[in-house]
């Protein structure tokens, strides 16, 4: 049996859960709109199924600090340097996607970057920031090595997203949040929680086999053993180099403008294999299109040239073309009407996490 929640009652668990965890009341609101984002949207790999194992467990692992300190290192007019102290990484690139969007309204441009941060949920929420206030917005952060890079077999760069949002006339922007990666960590464990093997092409072992047993591989990327190929897949034949090349891009933005860790640096754990903080590098950049153009007409321009997209020809047997955006656009109406799906997995680990922390305010339907 199928099982939904509601925007409100899952929002709440999970900021009632991060609170029962040592965040400020405050800070947890935060963090907890930045999942359910994720989860109104469709991207269930970073909503209610990162609670625990990303943000939970690594607090009390002691590798990630509950209450963030936020410190601003350096400032221009349109620019920053934010350490967060390996705190909640949504808290402090909330912080630093509002000082680059109230950097372009006066200039035209703002960018900032953090360090010594942590995991900051759906990279898309921070671009969402600055489309909602009329610019364009883009942001990406480097992430524990998983990507092989072309021709290689080891886990040197993180899925590293780089992710776009731009204000339409339609009733979604254009919305691109997606890994340089042919897929990320969160999609292969959607597809764990659903019993499932990952499609072919998505991962190599060390020896340059092809893997699809979901759960080994899950475990082999933490141990060194698997890695993700780039967008394009191995090889330059289909285009791998430009994933890898894109992923070295957002791997160089997110650490050397900021003077942080990079690539092997991010692993999480020390040479004698112990636990430690991740230390992740974000960017952030909101571009003021007013500067450039009357945002209604950017936003015309935009629409007409995505609907041109969607208007043409189609391939045999396909009856749709989407634009980035839409697909999530049509998932968030179908939820707000129908709620959050919540498997079993998933199920299990929201029924523990209201046990130990006795949150016997949540009344849900499912026992198990």
């Amino acid at each position: 049996m199928e099982y939904r929640l509601d925007f409100k009652t899952l929002e709440s668990f999970m900021r009632d859960a991060l609170i029962c965890a040592g965040v400020p009341a405050e800070d947890a609101a935060i963090c907890a709109d930045v999942l359910i984002t994720a989860d109104k949207l469709g991207i269930d790999s970073h909503g209610i199924g990162r609670l625990k194992p990303i943000y939970i467990d690594r607090i009390r692992d002691g590798i990630q600090n509950p209450v963030t300190t936020v410190e601003w290192v350096r400032k221009t007019p349109t620019t920053a340097v934010i350490d967060c102290h390996d705190g909640m990484g949504m808290i402090a690139s909330k912080q630093a996607m509002q000082y680059a969007i109230d950097a372009a309204k006066k200039f035209g441009l703002g960018m900032t970057v953090v360090r010594n941060s942590t995991h900051y949920g759906i990279a898309g929420y921070y671009a969402l920031m600055a489309e909602k206030a009329g610019m364009i917005g883009l942001t990406g952060t480097n992430a524990r090595p998983s990507i092989a890079p072309t021709f290689g077999v080891e886990n040197m760069l993180g899925t590293d997203p780089m992710t776009w949002c731009m204000p339409t006339d339609e009733p979604f922007p254009f919305f691109l949040d997606c890994a340089t990666s042919v897929t990320q960590r969160g999609k292969i464990e959607v597809y764990g929680r659903a019993g499932k093997e990952i499609p072919h092409g998505w991962v190599i072992d060390e020896n340059g086999n092809d893997r699809t047993d979901t759960l080994q591989i899950l475990e082999d990327l933490v141990a060194g053993k698997a890695a993700l190929t780039p967008l394009g897949g191995l090889g330059e034949s289909n285009g791998g180099y430009k994933g890898y090349g894109y992923a070295t891009v957002v791997e160089i933005l997110s650490s050397a403008l900021q003077q942080g860790s990079f690539l092997k640096g991010l692993l999480g754990f020390t040479p004698e294999g112990k636990k430690m903080p991740y230390h992740l590098g974000h960017f952030f950049m909101a571009i003021n299109v007013e500067a450039f153009c009357p945002l209604a007409d950017f936003k015309k321009t935009t629409g007409d040239i995505l609907r041109a997209l969607r208007n043409s020809k189609k391939a045999p047997g396909c009856p749709r073309i989407y634009t980035a955006g839409e697909k999530e656009y049509e998932h968030f109406l179908d939820r707000s009407k129908n709620g959050v799906p919540i498997p079993a997995p998933l199920r299990k680990m929201m029924l523990q996490l209201q046990k130990e922390y006795n949150m016997t305010q949540y009344k849900f339907e499912f026992t198990e």
